[in-house]
């Protein structure tokens, strides 16, 4: 028992707890609908679109949420305008302005001419720095998120399965479509600190792609990434403490090995399945 009650001792770690807690729920009900949807890609794009603004934010010496919200959530609107405006594939458009944006993320990275630590610490995920005040604008920005999920389930469901169906039937799917981009945007927000924009991407499809290997109902699916989602980093900060790693990477190895696990081992893709198959 030592081993588990000795690190809560520091608050640090209990602040870094309750963001692996509040970013592993936020990124798996969000995840469900961005795997479904194979918006995968969307989610590197804009976890990557949110380091301009990170950057201008540490130039400005502004707030960095503040940064890397607008820059995300531009770039998630900008993605959805240049597919519908333009005609183009919704990959061709995340391309486009994916590119983009880290591009001139990069070009302000190199402006700077001074001690950038606290932008390394963005790229790559500095969880057991976070601050009360950096706790707060987590705990607020992803229980909106939430807020709008609960609220939107169902909609976003039908428009997720059916968009011509939900649109036939006087949804506004073009809205929803904007509102969703905008979720998974502030979801990125929420996320960038904890694991670092490179590493989002596997905390918002992991626990969802995991979670869809077990099951074919979407309530089984939401509660299976649900539990993977906030059990896995959780796990993984312990781990890190113990093993003195980086926090963000361990978080997510221990989700790449629950996702094979399941992947070896599933009722749908793995042993069970092949048992069953040898039974029948």
């Amino acid at each position: 028992m030592g081993a588990l009650l000795d690190p809560l001792q520091f608050a640090f770690f209990q602040r870094g707890l309750a963001a692996a807690v509040m970013v592993g729920l936020v990124t798996a009900v969000v995840g469900s609908y961005v795997v479904l949807r194979g918006l995968a890609f969307m989610g590197d794009a804009l976890s990557h679109a949110a380091f301009p603004g990170v950057v201008a934010a540490y130039l400005v010496q502004g707030p960095f949420y503040l940064g890397a919200a607008i820059a995300a959530i531009g770039s998630a609107l900008a993605i959805g305008w240049v597919s519908r405006r333009g005609h183009l594939r919704s990959d061709t458009a995340i391309g486009v302005i994916f590119a983009g944006m880290f591009a001139l993320g990069v070009f302000l990275f190199s402006t700077i001419h001074r001690y950038v630590g606290d932008l390394f610490g963005f790229l790559f995920g500095e969880i057991l720095a976070i601050s009360p005040a950096d706790l707060v604008g987590l705990l607020l920005l992803g229980g909106g998120v939430l807020a709008v999920m609960a609220l939107l389930w169902k909609e976003l469901l039908y428009a997720t399965f059916d968009p011509l169906g939900a649109g036939a039937s006087g949804l506004p799917v073009a809205a929803l479509d904007y509102l969703f981009l905008a979720l998974i945007a502030v979801t990125i927000v929420v996320s960038v600190q904890t694991v670092g924009i490179i590493l989002i991407v596997a905390m918002l499809v992991t626990p969802a792609a995991t979670a869809q290997l077990l099951t074919s109902r979407f309530s089984s699916m939401i509660v299976i990434a649900i539990a993977v989602g906030v059990i896995s980093p959780v796990v993984g900060l312990y781990v890190s403490y113990w093993l003195d790693t980086a926090s963000g990477a361990t978080m997510v190895l221990v989700e790449t090995a629950v996702f094979l696990a399941a992947l070896a081992l599933g009722p749908r893709t793995g042993l069970l399945r092949v048992r069953r198959a040898a039974a029948g």
